[in-house]
């Protein structure tokens, strides 16, 4: 990896300028060096790569993720061959649980086994009998779906599911109440008919070996790339054009013939000439304890109490064995911008599409400019989906080189 030392100036000489170290900026980056054989300028705001799945050793030695739990899944092939290339992996599959009161946790999503830690066995075996009978075994339910339901025993337990794993969480992590929220969400939260306690069952998951930071550090040692730190995109590029349509990218405030990825938000770069795009963001509590293990799992949501939603303690992700151990505590607030605070959520919603919408034809306008990824295209990615996304884009450029 080559961290240049240039200035800024010389942004122009390059033949591609991608914007943007999380996944989306890196695979992009890499792929236009190595396959289309560009000179690539990779452009970062902060001091580091990785965007928000950087990890880092804290001070007692603790492997941490630094914005939040990153747990790497997927059913893509394509995807976990691509990655495979720059780390190995460690086996891992996620577990989740929910903490309803001192001493009792149950799985999520809720499965067979929640529905009988909270109901009793011999109740929770005529709801589990119930369920299959009216959706089927091994089988995920939306609980939007269940509360439809005219059986006032699946009602009960919808109603259950809804108060004591979804409605309070969502309140903390959305800021809103959650009968307002966009479908898109609640149709994420599902019943799981099954004793299956993994939080996703995609064929391939894992962590990378040696962490998220060696396997960027891997991904972008590439010849014809060179990396910029804390360098702001907006303090460099710009655009030429009449009224709302540009037409082409300037650097430096001259015209720039070559591709720009862009993954950051979109509406920044525009000096939100159409409104604010709303994201949800997080605060983050870390808290080093003398003891090697807090929580029975690596995620623990406190969906009925708390102001903060869950606890993620790193150990389990990374399988570090120290006397010490770090977990963080999430508090979700709204984005507006301030030094320091990351948009890590895009909030769905009609007017948000719309307004996004035009953000998107804007862009589209400029010649050789490509929108890439969760805050460019204003949606929600997964790690997999987004390098997928990056494949799938470097595909068309590498064809029309």
């Amino acid at each position: 990896m080559h961290i240049s030392t240039e200035s800024e100036s010389e942004l122009r000489g390059y033949d591609a300028i991608v914007i943007g170290t999380g996944f989306a900026g890196s695979v992009i980056a890499r792929e236009l060096a190595e396959r289309a054989r560009m000179r690539v300028a990779l452009v970062e705001s902060r001091d580091h790569i990785g965007g928000n799945s950087y990890d880092a050793l804290d001070e007692h030695g603790v492997l941490v993720h630094m914005y939040g739990p990153h747990i790497f899944h997927t059913a893509n092939e394509r995807v976990f061959g691509y990655l495979s290339r720059f780390t190995e992996w460690r086996a891992y599959e996620h577990r989740v649980l929910a903490r309803l009161d001192e001493g009792t946790f149950i799985p999520v999503p809720f499965n067979k086994t929640s529905i009988e830690i909270s109901f009793g066995k011999e109740r929770g075996a005529e709801l589990i009998g119930k369920l299959i009978e009216a959706y089927g075994d091994e089988r995920k339910v939306p609980i939007a779906q269940l509360r439809q339901t005219d059986d006032p025993d699946i009602a009960e337990l919808a109603d259950f599911v809804y108060d004591n794993v979804f409605r309070h969480y969502s309140a903390k992590q959305w800021g809103t109440d959650p009968a307002t929220l966009d479908t898109s969400i609640t149709s994420r939260v599902p019943v799981f008919i099954s004793r299956d306690d993994r939080y996703f069952q995609d064929p391939f998951q894992g962590m990378p070996a040696q962490g998220y930071t060696r396997l960027f550090e891997s991904l972008l040692d590439c010849e014809g790339l060179d990396l910029f730190l804390g360098l702001d995109a907006r303090s460099f590029l710009g655009f030429a054009g009449d009224g709302e349509r540009l037409r082409q990218a300037t650097v430096n405030g001259e015209p720039y013939g070559g591709i720009i990825v862009f993954t950051g938000s979109v509406d920044e770069l525009f000096g939100f000439r159409f409104g604010r795009l709303p994201y949800r963001s997080l605060d983050f509590e870390f808290e080093t304890l003398p003891m090697k293990r807090f929580q029975p799992c690596a995620t623990v949501n406190y969906t009925v109490s708390e102001d903060f939603t869950r606890i993620t303690e790193f150990s389990h992700l990374t399988g570090q064995e120290l006397e010490v151990t770090t977990i963080m505590r999430e508090y979700p607030c709204a984005y507006e911008g301030k030094p320091g605070q990351i948009p890590c959520y895009v909030v769905p919603g009609e007017e948000n599409a719309r307004r996004y919408g035009q953000y998107a034809e804007l862009a589209a306008s400029i010649s050789r400019f490509h929108l890439l990824g969760r805050l460019a295209e204003y949606r929600y990615y997964n790690m997999d989906a987004v390098v997928a996304r990056a494949l799938e884009l470097a595909d068309e450029l590498c064809e029309q080189a």
